[in-house]
């Protein structure tokens, strides 16, 4: 905990691995087109330390009833922390659901009315030991349409410097450098199984082959 972060190579790099709704977040929400469905009601029957489970009964476009588990989260951050040399800052930590570790963009979860920016910073601070002399906000994504209502805001850090780490009590975490060619790479291929991560790191190759051609990609960094 709170190690210095190390560069990964080889086969260990390679190695697979208040709510707000979404459309009120600005989440890419879309016209209805005729298909939204009507809330009738939504019955809390779950209450945890991260999220709560509501029981939502609806009605359909077509005026039939019908039922969905919700699951309601306050929403997270994660952040794409680029180095000068082009290596991406990531965590390997173990994920209990999947019962596997992963590699995975620093992220964390939003405390009740906390500002999105303060989070990502304080969550790279955290996990990783860095911090940004520039972060710029990229875009909402949504983990689970089909069931939940999380919003993970995307955030893109530069300009790091390396202050050292300080994790939660509950967090072991290895930080790691890993050239974002390779990660590239590894998403393309399969290997690796975040959504976040996925997205994150095709964003942020996208943004840094416009910003080889010339393309102002101030608004982001």
């Amino acid at each position: 905990m709170g190690r210095e972060p190390r560069e990964a190579s080889g086969a260990e790099a390679s190695s697979p691995e208040t709510r707000v709704t979404p459309m009120a977040r600005g989440a890419g929400g879309c016209a209805s087109d005729g298909l939204s469905e009507t809330i009738v009601s939504s019955t809390p029957v779950y209450q945890g330390a991260i999220f709560t489970v509501d029981d939502v009964r609806v009605t359909l476009p077509d005026g039939t009833p019908a039922r969905r588990d919700v699951i309601r989260h306050h929403g997270a951050v994660g952040v794409i922390a680029l180095t000068d040399d082009g290596k991406l800052v990531l965590v390997r930590q173990f994920r209990t659901a999947l019962e596997s570790v992963t590699l995975e963009i620093p992220a964390g979860k939003l405390e009740l009315g906390e500002d999105p920016a303060d989070a990502a910073a304080r969550e790279l601070r955290e996990e990783t030991g860095y911090v940004a002399d520039r972060m710029g906000y990229l875009c909402p994504f949504v983990p689970a349409a089909g069931y939940s209502d999380e919003v993970l805001h995307l955030y893109m850090a530069a300009g790091l410097r390396f202050v050292g780490a300080s994790p939660d009590d509950d967090e072991f975490i290895n930080v790691e450098l890993v050239p974002l060619g390779e990660m590239v790479d590894r998403v393309l291929d399969g290997k690796v199984c975040d959504s976040k991560t996925m997205a994150a790191v095709l964003l942020c190759d996208e943004i840094r082959r416009r910003m080889a051609e010339g393309e102002d990609a101030s608004a982001h960094v």
